[in-house]
C-alpha cells in the first residue's frame, strides 16, 4: 500500500519541477515597467537628455558599445565626405579617394595624427578644427559613460524561486530565502514585503495597492551568506484568510525589496524580486542549506537553494 503513495509523490515531484521552470521563465514585477508590452503610457513629458542619459546607464553593454561603435563610424563618415568634396584638400591623399579621406578622418578624430596626411586647403583645416573639437568632446563624453556605468553599485542577490506559507510554531508563516551571490558584506540590511493586489474600498472601488507584509527580522547588521526572510499571517496580516485560489484570483503578488551597504563600494546596493500565486507553494518547508561536514565546519550547499523537503509520509492502510 506504500508504494501507491511513493508513486504518486515522485508525479507531483516531476510536476512541481516544471511548474518550477516554467515559473522562472516569467516575467517579474520589477521588469513590469520595462518589458510588459501590454502596458502603454501616454500623456507623460520626455525628460529629453535627462531620460537619454539614463537609457544609456542602463542598456546592456553590448547594446551600449553597438551604439559607441555606431556613433563612432557616423561621425568618421560625416566627415570623411566633408573632405572629398574638396580633391586634393588632403595632401598626399587620393584624389576622389572616398577611403583615403575616412582614414584621414579617423586619424584626426582620434589625435593620432601620423603624419602622412595633413590638411593643405583653407577649407581642409576648417573641417579638420570641427572634428578635432568634435573627437574632444565624444573622447571625453565615452570616458564618462563608461565610468559611470563601471563605477555603478550593483548588487549580486540570489532570491529563492518558490516561497512557501507553511505552519511554524503553529502559526502560518510566509518564507523565502535570499542570499549574497558574492560573498562579501552587505551592511545594515534591510527588506521589505509587500502585497500587491485588488483591494476593495468602501465605495465599492476596485484597485490595486501595496499593503505591507510585517517581517520577523526586517534588519540585519550584517548579510554575507543567506537570510530567511519570515511573515507570520496572523489576524492582522493581510495574508490572512487567503488560499491560492484566492490569491490567483486577486492576481495578487509578493514583491520583495532589499537593500544595504556593499562594504567594497560603501554605497547602498538595492535588489528586487517577486512571487506570483503559483510560485507559492502550500504546507512544504524550504530544504536546509546551512550544514556541517565531517570536520565539524559549516556548509553552505547552494544545490538545497531552491528545493523543498519532502513532504511527510502518508500513514499506509
Amino acid at each position: 500500500m506504500a508504494a501507491k503513495p511513493r508513486k504518486a509523490r515522485r508525479a507531483a515531484q516531476k510536476a512541481e519541477t516544471r511548474a518550477e521552470a516554467e515559473a522562472a521563465s516569467r516575467p517579474r514585477f520589477s521588469n513590469v515597467s520595462a518589458s510588459r508590452k501590454d502596458i502603454h503610457i501616454i500623456g507623460v513629458e520626455r525628460g529629453g537628455l535627462r531620460d537619454f542619459y539614463h537609457w544609456v546607464l542602463t542598456i546592456p553593454w553590448w547594446v551600449f558599445y553597438v551604439c559607441l561603435i555606431s556613433t563612432y563610424l557616423s561621425l568618421n563618415l560625416l566627415f570623411a565626405s566633408l573632405y572629398w568634396l574638396d580633391p586634393g584638400g588632403v595632401a598626399n591623399a587620393r584624389p576622389h579617394a572616398f577611403i583615403d579621406n575616412f582614414f584621414f578622418s579617423v586619424e584626426t578624430i582620434s589625435t593620432i595624427g601620423y603624419g602622412v596626411m595633413t590638411p593643405k586647403s583653407l577649407y581642409a583645416n576648417v573641417v579638420m578644427t570641427a572634428e578635432a573639437f568634435t573627437g574632444l568632446g565624444m573622447v571625453a563624453l565615452a570616458t564618462g559613460l563608461i565610468f559611470s556605468r563601471v563605477s555603478r553599485p550593483t548588487a549580486r542577490v540570489l532570491f529563492s524561486r518558490i516561497a512557501v506559507i507553511t505552519p511554524f510554531n503553529g502559526v502560518p508563516a510566509l518564507m523565502f530565502r535570499a542570499a549574497n551571490q558574492r560573498g562579501n558584506q552587505i551592511l545594515e540590511a534591510e527588506a521589505s514585503v509587500n502585497l500587491f493586489g485588488e483591494v476593495i474600498t468602501v465605495e465599492g472601488h476596485n484597485m490595486r495597492r501595496f499593503q505591507p507584509l510585517e517581517l520577523v527580522r526586517a534588519r540585519q547588521p550584517m548579510f554575507a551568506l543567506t537570510w530567511t526572510l519570515m511573515h507570520f499571517i496572523d489576524e492582522t496580516s493581510p495574508l490572512f484568510g487567503a488560499t491560492a485560489d484566492s490569491l490567483q484570483a486577486d492576481s495578487a503578488e509578493i514583491v520583495v525589496a532589499l537593500s544595504g551597504v556593499d562594504e567594497i563600494f560603501a554605497q547602498r546596493i538595492y535588489a528586487r524580486h517577486s512571487y506570483l500565486p503559483d510560485e507559492i507553494i502550500w504546507n512544504r518547508r524550504l530544504a536546509d542549506v546551512l550544514t556541517t561536514n565531517e570536520d565539524g565546519d559549516r556548509v553552505v550547499n547552494y544545490y538545497n537553494f531552491h528545493k523543498l523537503l519532502e513532504p511527510p509520509d502518508e500513514p499506509s492502510h
